[in-house]
């Protein structure tokens, strides 16, 4: 396999025309979206950039804390995006989202490294790193769908809360239907992502090692592997979220607040 080619400034330069383009194409159709892709296209590059020369320095250290840092840094981000996604009325979200997206993803990854890849050290920044950014970035979309679909059937469906609350129903009881709804909600990304993924879409695992010049069947195996750790992590994380979300809408009266 011949080595990946590498990519210059005046390459990355040459990129930029794409955006170029997409802007352009943008104006020219009277889309009104010049603005956000300037911005997209400039936080993109600014933070990629960054996360280059971090990883760099990481990879060189070679040490516990520091990958550990990073990757608390990385949840602690994932948490925020995601709970500004969910509701902003809902108080004490952030503790719920983190400690959902914290505790699957460290099961997953314990499950992974320990029974399947077994580095010769567990934080080894080649695979702890890559590997939490895939199912962490995944798991935030899930937690943050799951979460908003739940919010809004509880608001939605008020009095048929009430009503199941009267009738003598635990809080669980009464919101069982919608906290299904939004965990399966959470999970169609994923899902079709799966059914299709050889036949429409080549993934970053798979792509990426081909690039580098890795053995097809061997990143068909990476892909696979990642692809099931994104179901069990996802699945995990919206069972967690929609736990501690649904609770909030109940007082210790058991109340619908």
């Amino acid at each position: 396999m011949n080595d990946i080619i590498q990519l210059n400034p005046s390459d990355l330069g040459l990129a930029l025309g794409l955006i170029g383009a997409a802007i352009a194409l943008s104006r020219f159709s009277k889309i009104e979206l010049e603005g956000q892709l300037l911005i997209a296209a400039g936080r993109a590059i600014l933070q990629l950039l960054v996360v280059g020369y971090v990883l760099a320095l990481i990879f060189a250290l070679n040490n516990p804390l520091a990958v550990l840092g990073l990757l608390g840094m990385m949840i602690t981000i994932a948490s925020i995006v995601a709970k500004n996604r969910i509701n902003q009325k809902i108080k004490g979200l952030f503790p719920i989202v983190s400690s959902s997206l914290l505790i699957s993803t460290f099961l997953t990854l314990s499950y992974v490294l320990a029974l399947i890849i077994q580095p010769d050290r567990w934080y080894d920044p080649q695979y702890l790193i890559p590997l939490t950014g895939m199912i962490l970035g995944n798991a935030m979309n899930s937690a943050s769908l799951a979460g908003e679909r739940l919010s809004s059937m509880i608001e939605q469906n008020r009095l048929s809360v009430e009503t199941h609350l009267c009738l003598g129903a635990t809080p669980k009881q009464a919101i069982s239907s919608y906290q299904k709804d939004a965990i399966r909600a959470s999970l169609i990304p994923t899902l079709n992502q799966m059914m299709v993924v050889g036949l429409v879409s080549l993934p970053g695992m798979f792509t990426g090692q081909v690039l580098a010049g890795g053995d097809p069947l061997n990143a068909a195996s990476y892909q696979i592997l990642v692809l099931f750790m994104i179901a069990f992590t996802n699945l995990l994380t919206a069972i967690f979220v929609t736990e501690g979300v649904y609770r909030r809408f109940f007082n210790p009266n058991v109340q619908l607040i």
